[in-house]
């Protein structure tokens, strides 16, 4: 069977897809994965065959750091309206349309917010499974998507859609445990949560403890001086401190750093979190997710898009603390450090979410329901195939 796995976005909006795509080709069946030209080289390293969905870019200049946007709800729905249903779902219909029909996939596997994608295999009389990418599931809200999806329905001449049920598709995946997903947005009927990578057992801290700071791949370069008052407390602590700053920030502009503190463009998550008591970061749910698999406690700076709710859902679960990312100083941010570290409540709460994901299925068994899709087996409203 041919599976194709679409995308928007950088790798927050890939590596939720990736351990499907690796257990699908792991069964014997063929992948490909489509991204923007500028994810092909990633895409490429994951060895997977790739589909650009635009060309890549003649070279990435390093960008200016910009001063740190306030926290605004109305401009992320703005985007996920505007930038993302609207504009995007656009241009990417037209285009996945015309990969689809290339590539003749006999199922399409896409991110949630790739609503193009869901549009072009409709089209094509495609299967299409929603993986989610939005842990707490507060930011992608229905009222909020309609107007300019149901007018792209119409210029595509699909059928009217009151319910928006093209936002499920045929199956909905859940890399995430479900408590960390907000009461106020349940996740649909029949979908199927799994977990992204083998069950991590507990442990105890370390003796010196590990501390990861990110502000992941998009909101480093919008940051304003967060990062320097982060790592300025963070210092002061006897840890040993990996910070990574994009791969468009020159770590040598933060000057030298003491030797127990290492500050790169980029360090592979799941490489680092092993060492790792403690994650610092925007609150993205990838990197939600991750401190949560290790049994990993949180310290968050939510700026925008799904951090908000994330940081509420960490609050909830007593995972972690948010902190204000505009006006937090280094003192603070030192003393929460301190602890997170020392109060065994925190670290105790996120092995409980731990346990949780551990016992999730394993990425494997979503093959089954991908296959049942294309043979007709598979019963809709339910998370198996039907006997």
């Amino acid at each position: 069977m041919r599976f194709l796995f679409i995308f928007v976005g950088g790798r927050g909006h890939f590596d939720p897809l990736a351990p499907v795509a690796r257990a699908a080709a792991a069964s014997g069946h063929t992948v490909a994965v489509s991204g923007g030209g500028r994810h092909v080289a990633g895409i490429d390293r994951a060895g997977f065959t790739v589909i650009p969905t635009t060309p890549p870019p003649v070279a990435e200049a390093p960008s200016r750091r910009e001063p740190m946007p306030p926290v605004d709800p109305a401009r992320d729905d703005w985007e996920i309206k505007e930038l993302f249903a609207t504009r995007g779902a656009r241009t990417r219909a037209e285009k996945l349309l015309e990969i689809i029909h290339g590539w003749r996939p006999d199922v399409v596997i896409r991110d949630e917010v790739d609503f193009g994608s869901a549009i072009a295999a409709e089209r094509a009389g495609v299967p299409c499974v929603n993986v989610l990418v939005l842990a707490a599931g507060t930011l992608l809200r229905k009222e909020l998507v309609a107007e300019p999806l149901h007018a792209l329905r119409s210029e595509h001449g699909l059928p009217r859609d009151p319910g928006l049920t093209m936002l499920e598709g045929q199956l909905v995946l859940s890399p995430f445990p479900l408590s960390v997903r907000d009461p106020a947005s349940p996740l649909p009927p029949g979908a199927f949560s799994f977990r992204q990578a083998e069950p991590v057992p507990p442990r105890a801290p370390h003796e010196k403890p590990g501390v990861y700071f990110t502000l992941g791949t998009g909101f480093n370069t919008e940051s304003g001086d967060l990062i320097e008052r982060t790592l300025e407390g963070l210092t002061k602590l006897d840890a040993h401190v990996t910070a990574t700053v994009g791969t468009q920030i020159d770590p040598a502009v933060f000057g030298p750093q003491p030797p127990h503190v290492h500050v790169a463009r980029f360090v592979p998550q799941a490489e680092l979190l092993p060492s790792i008591d403690l994650v610092v970061s925007h609150g993205g749910s990838g990197s939600v997710a991750g401190s949560l698999a290790h049994g990993l406690p949180s310290i968050l700076f939510p700026m925008g898009a799904d951090q908000p709710g994330n940081a509420r859902c960490t609050a909830r679960l007593g995972t972690g603390v948010a902190l204000d990312p505009a006006n937090a100083t280094p003192d603070e941010i030192h003393a929460t450090a301190v602890r997170l570290l020392t109060e065994p409540r925190w670290r105790e709460a996120a092995q409980r979410v731990q346990e949780e994901i551990n016992a999730q299925p394993g990425a494997e068994e979503t093959v089954p329901l991908l296959e049942a899709l294309v043979t007709g087996s598979f019963a809709p409203g339910s998370p198996r195939p039907a006997p």
